[in-house]
């Protein structure tokens, strides 16, 4: 099988993601640099931050453009982690809404990247 097994968002200052995902994820990264920080998921995914000004090729795409997805229990699950990540301080593009896929909410880490928390449809 050919599957990808590490994501990379990229991001103005690796230390400061860094901090941010650590509470988020309840984890800390494994490797760790000026520019750049890495954990592994308890999935075996690779997550890394690296800061956008030394990644080569340059980036040319702005933040946002895709989604980090986190699927929960239930609907209940959903709006938990809502509260959670609000006493937390993260911006939210889109407050909990149930769509055809499920019950679902999106915030923004502080780069803009889209943090996607979903309960699947019954």
């Amino acid at each position: 099988m050919n599957h990808p097994n590490f994501v990379i968002l990229y991001v103005e200052s690796s230390d400061n993601s860094a901090r941010f995902y650590s509470d988020l994820l309840e984890l800390q990264p494994v490797e760790s640099s000026p520019v750049f920080a890495a954990y592994v998921l308890d999935s075996g995914l690779m997550f890394g931050l690296w800061a956008r000004a030394d990644v080569e090729p340059k980036v040319m795409a702005p933040a946002g453009g895709g989604e980090l997805v986190f699927k929960v229990a239930d609907r209940a699950a959903v709006d938990e982690r809502y509260s959670q990540w609000q006493a937390m301080g993260l911006g939210f593009a889109q407050s909990p809404v149930d769509m055809e896929f499920g019950y679902t909410f999106v915030a923004l880490d502080p780069d803009g990247n889209r943090l996607r928390v979903y309960s699947p449809a019954a």
